[in-house]
């Protein structure tokens, strides 16, 4: 069975690929990563506060008492409290590709343009084979329009792409106006991979102390059909490749992003429900259907149910929607 895929220019040697999560964060879960059987992994990602933080720190300690006003930093977070610094995220690149000889994806996370766009360069000369870049950005200004928003990304995508000569994959989330033409512009400006979506985590408050607290809730299988639906109707009409993340769990829920037309299936909750090694009861579940499905390799099925070759692609769009609600059944 040939489960080799094509992704940002690499031959893959299967679509199941390790997202950023904390199985990467040191080298001994990044060896166990290969030996799970991944076919790449993308790292823990580095925010660009912890980047902005260090410039910052650093300025400070150069021109300390060259005149009165030395600026503050204590409001900045300690670097101590995120899982790694700038410094130990580039040396964790360079001892992974020392270790593993599976693809290894940097990932920098951060929301606006800045000189942290030129720490890409230092992870591309650390020896990262790509760079997937999360724009995670809940814009609040209530006097910031779309269009300005959407700026921002291309400008954040377009300053990171102009720094390194390695692929750059964009991770963003759905909820824009028109979502379809902002794949576009980010396919024009140069992504070579579109990986959806991003999952916001939301805050919870706590009752007892009163005070708003982080609450994450890793995903389910369910959580698969919005970044299924978009690459679908995606495929084939942008030149990036379309990285599926969010839901999937099993090689059921893998099968139905290739046949939509997804390059790779990005892993994360399932693993970190299960265990790493978890990789290989998803690929031999692949191959099971695969085999009784009588298809001889993976790019053999990628894309053969998206819009553009499904009998019905209204399947996809809002005909969907309405046919969905009228034919809902009351079991009561």
């Amino acid at each position: 069975m040939d489960l080799k895929t094509k992704y940002m220019g690499m031959t893959l040697k299967s679509p199941l690929v390790v997202s950023a999560s904390p199985l990467s964060k040191n080298i001994d879960g990044i060896k166990k990563i290969e030996d799970a059987d991944a076919s790449a992994l993308v790292m823990y990602s580095v925010f660009e506060e912890q980047i902005e933080h260090e410039q910052k720190e650093l300025h400070y300690h150069t021109t300390v008492g060259t005149d009165s006003f030395a600026e503050s930093l204590s409001y900045f977070p300690q670097v101590e409290d995120f899982n790694l610094g700038p410094d130990q995220y580039l040396e964790l690149i360079r001892k992974a590709k020392e270790s593993v000889e599976i693809p290894v994806i940097a990932s920098i996370n951060g929301k606006t343009l800045g000189g942290w766009t030129e720490f890409a360069k230092l992870m591309q000369d650390a020896g990262a084979d790509g760079i997937e870049l999360n724009i995670y950005n809940i814009p609040t200004d209530l006097n910031q329009s779309s269009q300005e928003l959407e700026n921002k990304y291309l400008d954040i995508l377009k300053a990171v792409k102009s720094n390194v000569s390695i692929p750059v994959a964009l991770k963003v989330s759905p909820f824009f106006t028109n979502f379809a033409y902002m794949a576009k512009k980010f396919d024009e400006a140069g992504a070579d991979s579109l990986v959806l979506f991003n999952r916001f985590y939301q805050p919870d408050i706590n009752l007892e102390e009163l005070e708003v607290e982080p609450h994450i809730i890793l995903s389910n299988p369910t959580d698969l059909r919005l970044p299924m639906r978009w690459i679908a109707i995606l495929k084939g009409r942008i030149f990036a490749d379309l990285a599926a993340t969010s839901g999937i769990h099993y090689g059921e829920d893998v099968i139905k992003m290739l046949l939509v037309g997804a390059n790779v299936t990005m892993l994360c909750s399932t693993l970190l429900r299960y265990g790493v090694d978890y990789i290989k009861d998803i690929k031999e579940e692949v191959i099971e259907w695969m085999t009784t499905h009588e298809y001889e390799s993976v790019m053999q099925l990628q894309g053969s149910m998206s819009q553009l070759n499904v009998a019905d692609p209204s399947s996809f769009e809002r005909a969907q929607y309405m046919k969905a609600l009228n034919n809902y059944v009351l079991n009561y």
